[in-house]
């Protein structure tokens, strides 16, 4: 794993658009793996502000609501158009998100792990976590070789994500996720994390044990995750002199 600790989220989240960016200028059809929430908004009006030709790029998302049709406004679907799409020139049959009203929900798992495979496999994968550690809708005690597949939200995370419905009552309480297994095969994984609420998480996700309980924990499985942290996010790292001495101290070719 590799933490980047900046001062700010304007600044990690211009240095995780320099990397994305960097991937695109060596690779022009990559495949992304893409993530909603309030923590990428700011990296996707980023990203749409460099201009480049998105016409190669594939697109694959971590999760979506079941129940909610794709131009329902707090759909996933609608998310990536209103602070992506609808700003770049990625064609749409190069868009994938998983289908909220999908009428076979376990052939249509099944099917997106299998555009995945026939596209190549995800070059990176973009993630945020939530406060008890969950990527994607992997929540605590998900087997870390999960493959995609309908989840039930926990508690807290439909208590986090209220503020988007309005009451906690309006949150879906089933989803389609991309399980930790799929997760870990993009050959690359970014994490953002922002802020003095994310401390205690990251702190276990980068310094802790293992865990199921802990699903993003799975990362350090990964031969290359970068995390990428304001100072808030960063204040429990017992390690974080040695992170930015790491940072600080790479040979040229290998800076963001």
């Amino acid at each position: 794993m590799e933490i980047i600790i900046q001062p700010t989220p304007e600044a990690a989240t211009r240095l995780a658009a320099r990397m994305i960016a960097g991937l695109l200028q060596r690779k022009p059809n990559a495949v992304l793996g893409l993530v909603t929430g309030s923590t990428p908004i700011p990296l996707y009006r980023e990203l749409s502000e460099m201009r480049f030709d998105w016409r190669q790029v594939t697109t694959f998302n971590l999760d979506e609501y079941l129940g909610l049709p794709p131009d329902h406004e707090k759909s996933f679907h609608y998310y990536m158009r209103e602070n992506l799409f609808k700003h770049v020139n990625i064609p749409p049959a190069n868009r994938h998100i998983p289908d909220g009203l999908a009428a076979d929900v376990p052939s249509h798992c099944a099917d997106y792990e299998e555009r995945i495979r026939k596209a190549g496999g995800i070059d990176l994968q973009l993630l945020s976590i939530g406060l008890d550690g969950h990527i994607g809708f992997n929540e605590p005690t998900s087997s870390l070789a999960s493959r995609t597949r309908i989840k039930t939200i926990a508690p807290q995370t439909r208590k986090d994500n209220a503020r988007f419905f309005g009451s906690e009552e309006r949150v879906p309480r089933h989803c389609i996720t991309m399980g930790i297994g799929t997760i870990l095969e993009a050959r690359q994984c970014l994490l953002l994390a922002f802020g003095t609420a994310k401390a205690r998480i990251i702190a276990e996700t980068v310094e802790g044990p293992l865990a199921a309980n802990n699903p993003a924990s799975a990362l350090q499985m990964h031969a290359n995750a970068i995390f990428c942290l304001d100072e808030k996010a960063a204040q429990l790292l017992k390690r974080a002199v040695y992170y930015r001495w790491v940072y600080d101290n790479k040979p040229a070719w290998q800076r963001h």
